[in-house]
């Protein structure tokens, strides 16, 4: 019998497993940068000849524009609200949705009770919620971030709930029989099983939270990338709204990376 075990851990072999790995990523690297140059380059094309700028800019009018801004303070005062605001009430929803999913995960009965209260509040469109959280928290930043944990909180309490249901029953029977406390059960079982919904939770959240933190700044105030969106439309300036997008697609790419390495970090032992 081959041992598969004993090649793999010869230096050549590991090397071999490397710069496979290497090449794959090369490539997948080379594809990526292939496919956004083509779609910038039929856009810039379309740009002037098919289409008038005026409704669609042009990528070289938005680079322009994003040069223009980044050696200006104000918008580095911009981008920190928003990033402000987004972080912070991503933290906050996940912290409280996680901690509740946990905890009526666990609890069946108490879940069942609370079942039709919590569909009614995630039934509710949090758009529509946004006036109403500017009202009792003011213009200030406290009620963006609040509308932004509000917006999470149900993704990652549904996640985690679901999570801890579908953990085998009889594994967590046959750890009782042996003597496991609670504690330990949720510990050693439960929340390892469970941090797989957990980080497709949040990678899904993401997009939400900066859904709160744009329309929030949207609808009343004076800072942040949502404010630059509004102003731009308000102005009729094309390039700057698609300059706006812009960033809050960066921020949401840099976000889903970060969470992506923190999901193999934490998931390592998963093939």
């Amino acid at each position: 019998m081959t041992d598969l075990t004993g090649d793999a851990e010869r230096p050549v072999f590991r090397r071999a497993l490397t710069q496979g790995s290497t090449g794959y990523w090369l490539r997948l690297s080379a594809a990526r940068i292939a496919v956004l140059l083509v779609t910038l380059g039929i856009w810039q094309f379309a740009s002037g000849h098919l289409i008038d700028p005026f409704w669609v800019s042009s990528p070289a009018a938005i680079i322009g524009r994003l040069l223009t801004w980044l050696p200006t303070e104000i918008f580095w005062l911009h981008l920190q609200v928003t990033l402000i605001e987004t972080v912070v009430g991503f933290i906050a929803g996940t912290a409280c949705g996680v901690a509740l999913g946990l905890a009526l995960g666990m609890n069946r009965y108490v879940a069942d009770v609370l079942d039709p209260f919590i569909i009614a509040l995630y039934s509710l469109p949090k758009v529509a919620l946004a006036p109403l959280f500017i009202l009792w928290f003011g213009i200030g930043i406290f009620s963006k971030i609040v509308l932004v944990a509000f917006g999470v909180f149900f993704l990652m309490f549904y996640n985690t709930f679901s999570g801890v249901t579908s953990v085998d029953r009889d594994l967590i029977d046959q750890l009782k029989l042996m003597g496991a406390t609670r504690y330990q059960i949720a510990r050693k079982v439960i929340l390892p099983a469970t941090l797989v919904w957990i980080f497709t939770g949040m990678k899904v959240s993401v997009p939400y939270a900066l859904i709160g933190a744009v329309v929030g700044e949207m609808l009343a105030s004076n800072r942040g990338i949502g404010y630059l969106v509004q102003s731009s439309a308000g102005q009729y300036d094309t390039t700057g709204v698609f300059a706006a997008l812009s960033v809050l697609m960066l921020i949401s790419v840099c976000i889903q990376t970060l969470l992506k390495h923190g999901e193999s970090l934490f998931l390592h032992w998963r093939e």
